[in-house]
């Protein structure tokens, strides 16, 4: 059996953003609701498939906002789906611009930190090309946190809202 997220409201609309102008099966998730869904999703097993279960009063769940409830929360989790994967798409973007820059950064200190570190310059030449080494590792800096952690937690979100947009959703009167 899947594991089961249930939610329990008075109205259909406590789910939702109110604010948001979108017709309802359009609408954002309101905010303690997603968090509620997305707290109890990743307490769940990672490879199991999750149903949603919301209760409503007997009354409200027989209206066509009701049954259009499950088609409305596919929905927006397909789109958290596509901004986490346009959000990635951009982060290695930045990245890839990133390690051009930095590679070129460092590529001209290591050039400058062979010219200014002759033995003739003595001392103060050693300092300033140590300097430019250092400066030039520390172009690759950003470039490589993209690439080695700051994807992961990006990636595992919209993994989450993935296993979320293809969840069953079912409405129950309580």
């Amino acid at each position: 059996m899947n594991p089961v997220i249930e939610i329990r409201v008075d109205r259909v609309s406590q789910l939702f953003n109110m604010l948001d102008p979108f017709p309802f099966r359009e609408r954002d998730l309101d905010e303690a609701a997603e968090a509620f869904i997305v707290d109890w999703a990743r307490e769940l097993p990672p490879g199991a498939a999750v149903a949603i279960l919301v209760h409503l009063p007997a009354g409200e769940a027989a209206s066509p906002e009701a049954q259009g409830l499950p088609e409305a929360i596919r929905h927006y989790f397909e789109l958290r789906t596509q901004a986490l994967s346009f959000e990635l798409r951009e982060l290695f973007r930045v990245g890839r611009i990133s390690l051009l820059i930095g590679c070129v950064v460092l590529a001209l200190c290591l050039g400058l930190a062979r010219l200014i570190g002759e033995p003739s310059l003595e001392r103060l030449g050693g300092f300033a090309a140590e300097g430019l080494l250092i400066l030039g590792w520390v172009a690759l800096w950003r470039p490589m946190e993209i690439f080695l952690y700051d994807w992961w937690p990006i990636a595992r979100q919209r993994r989450l809202y993935r296993r979320l947009a293809v969840a069953e959703v079912k409405v129950r009167p309580a």
